[in-house]
């Protein structure tokens, strides 16, 4: 045990990397920590790094440095998809203590022996190939979500990514075993989960178990009152999985698909599982099922042979799909991935300019998919926190809606009317139901 003394986690990137740092903040308190804030004058440092978004290095860097002068003699550990990456290159920084691999982050409280700065960088980080186990984490502490893990690494080797070689092959669970750590997450606070992995549609690698037969077991489990898929191949999204959310009170109509290129040609140079076809058939068929449906989409801009034609391909092909928003990445280089030998590079300042054109067009896409709930009826769960006197919630189709604050609401799911859109994009709404308190 180690009285008294003080962790604190800070975490780069996805939603799994949330849920990971949970998990490992609550082995450190198992062990007698107390977890508190960056500021808090830690003796420890965990930061759970990203390798998608650009300057890993930097921020990496950035906080360390401030880590060191909020507490000079703070143990730094460096863990996440950028320590698998390069673990070499996150021990030169200065100040950093260990830096952990993929499997060896779970085991975090093991290589701490003590809490004393290191006059060399402790590096313990096995080769991704290596890398087979599964280890479940979830989220806890906002009482209003909890992200849970079902699924970790990828067997697709897409051009443009190294996700396979800083997470390892795609693994998980079984079904009995996910459930069990579901349970946990239904004795917590949180009314809604979010399943969360690297590709989760992938769940069971096509072996007797799969992601239709989990949501469907998940769907039973008492204690958690909403599901949301956060993220989910064109490939592996069925048409028995939409048809299965259509009709369960449990999973909420909101689907958040990869899409990347609405052009073929560059579906194929990124390795794509698809072309623009099947998603096009995707977007349809939930849109059949359920017609108030919200679906994000994720695109790439700039990668290598993106023409202005191609370009405008995907720009058209998005202004016609009928989605809900973007979630807009500008292509940027990484190391030992195929598609940085390519042909056809995008200057910096044409794929800025794209980017721009598909962030006003996610922007209208919103605004258009609100306007069209407007006047209609849902269920909100509302946050637990206050921003300037209001509350926040999102409707069962992930409409961000906004009421003036009132303790009461917090954490509550209350069928509301959508009334108008707020200057900040929200929409203002009218409860229609008391609260039980």
């Amino acid at each position: 045990m180690s009285p008294n003394k003080k962790v604190a986690l800070y975490t780069l990137g996805c939603k799994l990397n949330f849920s990971e740092s949970s998990s490992i903040a609550r082995m450190f308190e198992a062990e007698g920590y107390a977890r508190v804030d960056f500021n808090d004058t830690p003796d420890v440092y965990v930061i759970n790094t990203c390798s998608v978004t650009e300057n890993a290095d930097k921020k990496c860097k950035q906080l360390v440095k401030k880590a060191l002068k909020i507490n000079a003699n703070a143990f730094v550990a460096i863990i996440g998809c950028y320590a698998q990456l390069k673990p070499e290159e996150i021990a030169q920084i200065y100040g950093v203590d260990m830096v952990l691999g993929a499997s060896e982050k779970f085991k975090i409280i093991e290589h701490i022996n003590d809490l004393e700065k290191l006059e060399e960088t402790q590096v313990i980080a096995s080769k991704i190939k290596e890398v087979n186990s599964f280890v479940p984490s979830y989220s806890k502490g906002d009482r209003t979500r909890s992200f849970l893990k079902i699924q970790d690494g990828c067997d697709y080797f897409c051009t443009f990514c190294t996700i396979p070689l800083a997470r390892g092959k795609s693994r998980n669970h079984s079904i009995a075993e996910t459930l069990k750590v579901a349970n946990e997450v239904a004795l917590s606070e949180a009314k809604e989960v979010v399943l969360t992995g690297v590709n989760i549609g992938d769940f069971g690698q096509g072996d007797d178990e799969n992601f239709y037969g989990l949501i469907k077991e998940l769907d039973t489990i008492d204690g958690i009152e909403r599901f949301r898929i956060s993220s989910i191949e064109p490939n592996l999204l069925s048409k028995e999985i939409i048809e299965f959310v259509a009709a369960s009170n449990k999973f909420m109509p909101h689907f958040h698909i990869p899409l990347q290129s609405g052009s073929n040609t560059i579906l194929k140079a990124m390795r794509r599982k698809y072309l623009k076809e099947l998603y096009v058939d995707r977007v349809d068929t939930i849109k059949k099922e359920m017609p108030n449906a919200c679906i994000g989409v994720d695109v790439i801009v700039g990668f290598p042979g993106e023409t202005e034609e191609e370009f405008l391909k995907t720009y058209n092909f998005l202004n016609e799909l009928d989605v809900s928003y973007l979630h807009v990445f500008t292509y940027s280089e990484r190391q030992n991935t195929t598609a940085i030998k390519m042909d056809g590079v995008v200057p910096k300042e044409e794929r800025s300019k794209r980017s721009k054109m598909l962030h006003i067009l996610s922007d209208k896409k919103r605004r258009h998919f609100y306007e069209q709930q407007l006047g209609k009826t849902f269920d909100v769960l509302f946050e637990s926190e206050q921003h300037d006197d209001y509350l926040n919630g999102f409707t069962s189709n992930y409409v961000k809606v906004k009421v003036p604050y009132a303790k009461v609401l917090e954490n509550n799911i209350l069928k509301v009317e959508l009334n108008n859109i707020d200057i900040d994009g929200a929409v203002n709404v009218t409860v229609l139901e008391p609260v039980n308190t």
